[in-house]
């Protein structure tokens, strides 16, 4: 039985006990219907036993059962289970289901949220609907645990591997006898076999996979389905070694649930997909959602033939038609990766094409300036479980420009091809130049449709794009490409062993977002790299600023679990701090105080040795779940000077990621960028329009023309710093504002841009540029959140009027979270 977790809670329970069971592989074969809004059908599931349980196992088959015993025994008060005196007390908590092992018999029913169940007499096994006697048999049968929330579960069932034909070659013996224990081990034993099949070989494993996946089920299994999980047993079954480590569940996901959103794309088409749910994936399929559970997949997708799948793939999928107007799509993936990196969108997507030649060559010509101590790390042997390594292909590793493919709704092809198409080889051109081989070997670009969260969501294989990064230039869509492709080596490639330490995956990436567009911009001198990058910081550090002045302390840092970082309880479960919080979604400290350690740790170190420790991170620690300790202590022993000087391990904990608050190294460094010449262009922009300003002020209605052609061209990242300064000025006259928007042409620029303009607008109540606003709001909402606040808190009937208006247009369709947050703000 699970905790009794209260799901309005902050904090996201991780229920899966991957110390007992670890599940190695997955095989989805579902059917999306778009006029139920459900994704309906199977998942098979490949097991193997734990880590824990693996060491017991060396004490002998009585230490082990013992221990295991005891494990059963404590197992409530590690995952914080709450004893009850009567059934009553937990039926609402959970839904048990107990079949037949026979299945002989049954009268067929569900419950009102469409788990199956079986009249108890059917069963001959007496009824576990009371949550006490489930607790009660802890001491006698073990229970596989997994994360699963808001999935209606039909049926489990033991998969019967060993009537697959061929199979056999995966048995050390064939001679069985007729108990039925031995029978049972065979087909674990083939599992076994099955799963630790040698990397080249991975063609054949997916193969038996497959076979395997559409075996006879041989029994059906016990099953009880709470808030986060979905519990299953065999009864007489005491170890995870017994238990079967081939099991298929049958389930649907619900229309309601989080791990996917159902709408419609910007050209009016419905479509679905994983927006990166705040609970993951556990409402598209049962799985072990703790990083620590690494696995592999596999999944065939059916709908109508005028959808298409995309997914995390290592394939490009073609569909194959199974009947008139039905397709099938099928993707696989070896490379072992976290349940919660799987990623799926089904909708009428349309292939962006390719109408010119690319500036970037896609040959295998090499120019990585590597050093030979480069090599000599490709050379070695990788420290991660055994996978087709790109790290270890000679082909991938000189293979700047991985293939790419860009789909977009068809009204939004012209932009995509515009600027996008032209970007993807530039920038992950300049990725490998920096950081060398690209983990994965194909990439495919979706623009998802306007509800979606963010500005881009990086998974294995296909990276999703908000329509908000298209218009206004390269400059919004260049960086925030770069972002995402640098999550495939930070984020990805190598994940967080805690998912509290996200600043592993987001400093990274912000961090080689600038390195990658200096790099992607081509022919940009040192300096105006350097200039770009400290008005980059700048504006990085404001909004730092302004974030720590207007969050929760306990938000602010960025190892919150300190000493405790990575542990779990016995079982393998755990809790994300914070994981639920609706707001947390939007904060950016984890990007922020992440980058600025990062660019501070390599001014310290010199950029060019920096980005060689980076590499030889990449190379040590690729295919691997790491904590910050790894990355600092590796960092460090590159460059002993650093201890010396008092930079330590616990140093950068204590002052950086340990503590809330902006860091104090950051506090003196903060106002040198004022110094840089692009933030001084600006500062004396910004006093042209003071004095713009204060002119009209004086002149009234004349003198309309007099300063027009009097200010210079700003770059966008430049426009956004003035329009920031220009909105700590107390007043604005609306002439003011309309030259503002004239001059720079604020309603053609990239989405940054435009968000201060309507900050400006709302602040200044300048009432003929409200359609800005309300477009924004409409049109981006990965940024718009905010402003709704900004329009409730003049309280200003006018404006809130427009928040009310919008809000009650885009709420349907609205990010959960997103809508959560804003609904706050405004009733």
């Amino acid at each position: 039985m699970e905790p009794q977790l209260d799901p309005m809670k902050d904090d996201l329970p991780l229920m899966a006990n991957t110390s007992h069971m670890l599940v190695k592989h997955y095989v989805l074969d579902l059917d999306v219907d778009f006029k139920s809004q459900v994704i309906e059908g199977f998942i098979v599931l490949f097991l193997e036993t734990g880590s824990r349980y693996r060491r017991a196992s060396s004490t002998g088959e009585e230490g082990c059962q013992s221990q295991f015993d005891e494990t059963c025994k404590i197992r409530g008060s590690e995952q914080g289970h709450v004893p009850v005196s009567n059934a009553s007390a937990c039926s609402s908590k959970m839904e048990y289901n107990d079949f037949a092992v026979c299945g002989k018999g049954e009268k067929d029913t569900s419950d009102k949220n469409g788990n199956h169940s079986n009249e108890e007499q059917a069963s001959g096994i007496s009824s576990s609907k009371n949550c006490c006697d489930i607790e009660n048999h802890g001491n006698e049968d073990f229970l596989l645990v997994l994360d699963c929330c808001d999935l209606s579960v039909l049926k489990v069932e033991e998969v019967d591997v060993a009537a697959v034909s061929g199979i056999e070659k995966f048995t050390r013996s064939a001679k069985l006898t007729d108990v039925s224990k031995e029978l049972a081990n065979l087909r674990n034993q083939i599992v076994h076999e099955l799963v630790t099949l040698p990397s080249d070989r991975w063609k054949e494993q997916l193969y038996y996979y497959t076979c395997c996946s559409q075996a006879p089920g041989c029994g059906e299994l016990l099953f009880a389905t709470g808030t986060w999980s979905l519990e299953i047993r065999k009864s007489g079954i005491r170890t995870p070694a017994d238990f079967p480590h081939a099991i298929r569940i049958q389930y649907k996901t619900k229309p309601e649930g989080r791990s996917v959103t159902w709408t419609t794309d910007q050209s009016g088409r419905p479509c679905v997909y994983t927006m990166g749910s705040p609970i993951n994936n556990r409402a598209l399929f049962p799985c072990q959602e703790p990083p620590i559970a690494l696995s592999t997949w596999q999944a065939s997708v059916r709908t109508a033939a005028s959808f298409v799948v995309l997914m995390s793939g290592e394939n490009s999928a073609e569909p194959v038609q199974l009947q008139e107007g039905i397709m099938s799509w099928y993707y696989y993936v070896t490379m072992p990766m976290p349940a919660s990196t799987f990623t799926i969108a089904v909708g009428c997507w349309q292939e962006v094409k390719q109408s010119f030649t690319p500036a970037v060559q896609t040959n295998n010509e090499f120019s990585l300036p590597c050093s030979q101590a480069d090599f000599r790390w490709h050379e070695e042997s990788c420290g991660h479980v055994e996978y087709p390594c790109r790290f270890q292909s000679p082909a991938a590793r000189l293979q700047r420009v991985i293939p790419y493919r860009v789909f977009a709704p068809w009204c939004l092809m012209k932009c995509c091809e515009e600027h996008l198409l032209q970007l993807i080889p530039q920038c992950l051109s300049a990725a490998y130049t920096t950081l060398g081989t690209h983990p994965f070997s194909r990439l495919d670009v979706l623009i998802v449709p306007s509800n979606f969260s963010s500005l881009g969501m990086a998974s294995p294989h296909i990276i999703f794009l908000s329509q908000s990064v298209l218009p206004g230039g390269r400059h919004l869509c260049g960086t925030r490409l770069c972002h995402e492709i640098a999550h495939a080596w930070f984020g990805l490639a190598i994940g967080a062993r805690d998912w509290t330490e996200e600043w592993i995956s987001e400093g990274f990436a912000t961090f080689l977002e600038d390195v990658f567009w200096a790099r992607a911009q081509q022919q940009l001198s040192h300096d105006e790299e350097k200039a770009q990058q400290e008005l980059k910081a700048l504006l990085r550090w404001r909004r730092l600023r302004d974030e720590v002045q207007n969050s929760e302390e306990e938000l602010q840092v960025l190892r919150p679990n300190k000493e405790s970082t990575g542990e779990v309880s016995e079982s393998g479960a755990s809790i994300v701090k914070h994981g639920l919080k609706a707001e947390k979604i939007f904060m950016q400290v984890h990007y922020l105080k992440g980058y600025f350690l990062l660019r501070s740790l390599a001014r310290r170190i010199g950029g060019a040795s920096y980005l060689a420790s980076l590499r030889k991170f990449v190379n040590k620690f690729h295919g691997q779940l790491v904590l910050s300790q790894d990355f600092l202590s590796m960092l460090l022993e590159d460059v002993p000077e650093q201890k010396e000087s008092g930079l330590t391990v616990e140093s950068i904990f204590t002052n950086w990621l340990d503590s809330s608050g902006i860091p104090k190294p950051l506090l003196e460094e903060g106002e040198t960028w004022k110094e840089s010449r692009l933030v001084q262009q600006v500062s004396g922009e910004v006093t042209k329009w003071i004095r713009t300003n204060q002119r009209i002020r004086k002149s009234g209605k004349k003198k309309r023309r007099q300063d027009e052609g009097t200010f210079q061209k700003l770059l966008p990242d430049q426009l956004v710093l003035l329009l920031e300064y220009l909105l700590e000025e107390k007043t604005l006259c609306p002439r003011t504002l309309q030259g503002l928007e004239k001059t720079y042409q604020l309603r053609d620029q990239d989405a940054e841009v435009r968000h201060r303009w309507c900050e400006l607008v709302v602040k200044h109540k300048y009432v003929s540029a409200y359609g800005d606003v309300e477009k924004f709001l409409r049109e981006d909402q990965a940024m718009g959140v905010y402003l709704y606040g900004e329009l409730m808190v003049n309280e200003d009937a006018k404006q809130q009027e427009l928040a009310y208006k919008c809000f009650a247009a885009a709420r349907e369709q609205m990010d959960v979270s997103s809508a959560k947050v804003v609904a706050e703000m405004l009733f």
